[in-house]
């Protein structure tokens, strides 16, 4: 529990390595560093010119500038970084997840230097990295696999034959893709033919490589991956599994370990199939198999991802290891310690994934600028908060916009949901629109609550979009009479509401006690005119307090006209126009609009945002 909550754990560490750079930036960079220190290691943070007062920055005992904002002129500049490792003289590199995790040239780049690269061997990267090649080296170590086209598609019309000889529906992916990006549906030949191109754009923005596979689409599956542990010895372990259905737009929301859905026969042969895997390809280091699981418990192989998981923490908290520990002693040689019967399941964990973003626009599209007031919930007991960012930081358009990972640990899952309804309710986020609405509303969802779920739960749920928390007419009461009242008995809609708490108006948080029942609120906004933004069950509402003068007097004033927006095309997010499909003296129809947002979806997808 104490390596959940990343705390000290007094230990005497065996002898690795003196200084390690880490290749990365944000939440997993520090997360990195904490390890380090509490190894002893001393940590080199690269950084590009933006991110030059970044807290991973702060947190490491040396820091280079590898080059200015775009991630391939910093992060991703692989010159840059040898020069850094050469000036500082690290003696091994964490790569974190992302940017050059899961590059194989940078991998051998670092070896001809001597430079240990923390993580498996080129080999098993390009083996596992390329979705074509892992998918027949799985079948042959009796993986269960998706049917599929075993080959690079050539071309959209190729795409479209192979796609009804696999009947739809069918999932077009990018050979060397990962995170949702590089994926298509496509239900019919259309579809295919645009899926194709736009899949092989982004592939080629995203990976440098514009290969596509083909397989069959399992509808409403649940994503279900196994962490794997193996050394340079032969050794391989499962560490149980975690259960990632919780997704939009292909990308995690909300993770726990372990899964309701699995029985320990499931589990058991989840996890001997991902140590056949990655004993098939010689894996040494820690790696996570995908699958996916259909409702009748069959799985099939997905991907394996040759890096750290961003959801590795859940898995920490239930068998009380340090996976970035884990990988510092295996890539410095030694053996693993725990044999497959000393690896538990304590407990249940669930992670938020917390990020700048819009949920009530796609369940998500990017919100960008500066936090203004920012206080994590460290003070409740078995949460865990692993982010890179601190109040003052940018949420930027040039990187992800995650702003933290927020863990919940609990001995039952009852338990574990609890403590994270406190923790999202006690997490003060000003200055960006962020998910904690989508996130909270998610977690007390009857379906979430009951384990009901699959990749489809969210456009299921909310088929018309997130709408926020809808308010019980009781639940109305407590609102209302939150914003009118401090330490007074009111009556709304007749009926009487006690509301009391030590307020003070200049803390972020509000703890107050409604009819008895104990409320944690934000106050967003209030201003001398009676307005009120309260923060209330995860989702904002604005009120307006008056006295009956005023508010019989504005019954007279004039209603603000809504802008004129028939005219308007406005961009619902910041990024990069990829396409423009019309040009001066084209017709365009009342469907433009339509177009246009479909348009700025795609961009969306390609673009560094998730």
């Amino acid at each position: 529990q104490n390596r959940c909550l990343n705390r000290p754990v007094p230990f005497s560490f065996p002898q690795t390595f003196d200084k390690i750079l880490i290749a990365n930036r944000g939440e997993i960079a520090c997360r990195v560093i904490k390890t380090c220190k509490k190894m002893g290691i001393k940590t080199v943070a690269v950084h590009s010119d933006v991110d030059s007062s970044a807290v991973h920055v702060k947190m490491a005992d040396e820091a280079v500038c590898v080059g200015p904002a775009p991630t391939s002129k910093s992060y991703l500049n692989m010159d840059a970084i040898m020069n850094a490792i050469k000036q500082t003289g690290a003696q091994a590199v964490h790569p974190g997840y992302g940017f050059l995790s899961e590059n194989k040239e940078f991998a051998k780049r670092l070896e001809a230097e001597g430079v240990t690269f923390i993580g498996p061997d080129t080999h098993a990267i390009q083996a596992m990295g390329d979705k074509i090649e892992s998918k027949l080296i799985a079948k042959a170590a009796k993986v269960n696999t998706i049917p599929g086209f075993d080959g690079v598609v050539k071309d959209a019309e190729e795409a479209v034959k192979i796609a009804g000889e696999i009947g739809y529906p069918v999932m077009i992916k990018a050979s060397a893709g990962g995170g949702g990006k590089g994926m298509r549906i496509a239900w019919n030949d259309e579809e295919t033919r645009e899926g194709f191109r736009f899949s092989s754009q982004e592939a080629a923005s995203s990976f440098g490589d514009d290969r596509l596979l083909i397989e069959k689409f399992i509808d409403n599956p649940r994503h279900i991956e196994i962490q794997v542990l193996a050394d340079k010895h032969g050794n391989a372990l499962w560490l149980n599994e975690r259960e990632c259905s919780i997704q939009r737009r292909n990308q995690k929301v909300v993770e726990e370990a372990p899964s309701t859905f699995l029985d320990p026969d499931t589990r058991r042969a989840m996890g001997e199939q991902a140590v056949s895997l990655a004993k098939a390809v010689k894996y040494s280091s820690a790696g996570t198999v995908e699958f996916l699981v259909d409702t009748k418990k069959n799985f099939y192989f997905l991907e394996m991802n040759t890096r750290l998981q961003v959801e590795h923490p859940i898995t920490e908290c239930i068998t009380g290891l340090d996976l970035v520990q884990q990988m510092i002693l295996i890539a410095k040689g030694y053996k693993l310690q725990q044999k497959q019967s000393d690896i538990p399941i304590n407990g249940w964990a669930i992670e938020s994934r917390v990020y700048a973003e819009d949920p009530y626009k796609s369940f998500g599209l990017p919100s960008i600028g500066r936090l203004s007031q920012y206080q994590e919930p460290l003070d409740l007991p078995n949460v865990r908060v692993d982010s890179g960012i601190q109040e003052g930081s940018d949420i930027s358009i040039y990187y992800d916009p995650m702003i933290s990972k927020l863990v919940t640990y609990g001995k039952t899952r009852e338990e574990a949901l609890k403590k994270m309804e406190e923790a999202l309710d006690n997490y003060v986020i000003r200055g960006v629109t962020h998910n904690i609405p989508l996130l909270r509303e998610i977690i007390v969802h009857p379906r979430f609550v009951s384990g009901d779920i699959s990749t489809k739960f969210l456009p299921e749920v909310y088929p018309d979009g997130f709408k926020g928390h809808m308010l019980t007419a009781g639940e109305r009461r407590e609102l209302l009479a939150t914003a009118a009242a401090l330490y007074v008995a009111v009556e709304i809609d007749g009926e009487k509401v006690e509301v009391s708490g030590e307020w003070n108006l200049a803390s972020a948080l509000l703890p107050i006690t409604i009819n008895g029942k104990h409320r944690n609120l934000q106050c967003l906004l209030r201003t001398a005119a009676g307005e009120i933004t309260l923060q209330y069950l995860g989702t904002s509402f604005k009120l307006r307090v008056l006295s009956k003068l005023a508010a019989y007097l504005s019954k007279h004033m004039p209603e603000k006209i809504p802008e004129d927006t028939s005219s308007i095309l406005r961009s619902p997010m910041p990024g990069s126009v990829v396409a423009v499909s019309v040009k001066p003296g084209d017709n365009v129809s009342h469907l433009l609009e339509n177009q246009f947002k479909k348009l700025y979806l795609k961009a969306l997808q390609a673009s560094n945002f998730p």
